[in-house]
């Protein structure tokens, strides 16, 4: 499964078609990921059944199979490193 890479602006004015896709859609800022939209498939459209959430768990956990957790950390302190240099 793929996922959709989209800035902030893009999403928001875009987020009637996301939310009816069936694709994750990682948000972005400035070329960095700042979130991940996981739809889930609803029967009724104000609830989401525990077997709509499994199977959006199950596709999140697809789009990241092949995330090393010690890369992402690694890159997470990093980020934050240098957001804190440049703020003082």
């Amino acid at each position: 499964m793929t996922t959709i890479k989209v800035g902030v602006r893009e999403f928001r004015e875009r987020i009637a078609s996301f939310l009816e896709s069936d694709s994750p859609v990682a948000v972005t800022r400035r070329g960095e990921t700042v979130g991940v939209y996981v739809p889930t498939r609803r029967k009724h459209p104000k609830t989401a059944e525990l077997s709509e959430l499994r199977a959006a768990a199950d596709r999140l956990a697809k789009a990241l199979a092949d995330v090393d957790e010690e890369e992402l950390v690694a890159e997470f302190k990093e980020l934050r490193r240098r957001g804190k240099s440049t703020t003082r």
